[in-house]
């Protein structure tokens, strides 16, 4: 079984919230990428992953992937459009 430092347990009182959350397969439609991809990055701390109480499924939240997406758009300082 796999372990991560990077994996949250959601608790009880997140379950009502279940709608703020996506499957590995929805947040890697929203970032553009494969859903192995994704699962690599949360392997390395690159995105934060939180489990399902009930099936300890992988879920990201929709906000940490909005705020990612964001951080990739925003242009370096300093970097020149050509």
């Amino acid at each position: 079984m796999e372990t991560c430092d990077n994996i949250i347990p959601m608790k009880d009182e997140q379950i009502e919230n279940i709608s703020d959350f996506l499957t590995v397969k929805e947040a890697a439609e929203i970032l553009g990428i494969c859903p192995d991809t994704l699962r690599r990055w949360d392997r390395r701390g690159l995105v934060l992953a939180y489990r399902h109480p009930v099936n300890r499924y992988r879920l990201y939240k929709r906000t940490d992937l909005e705020d990612l997406l964001k951080q990739i758009e925003r242009p370096k300082k300093g970097s020149r459009k050509k």
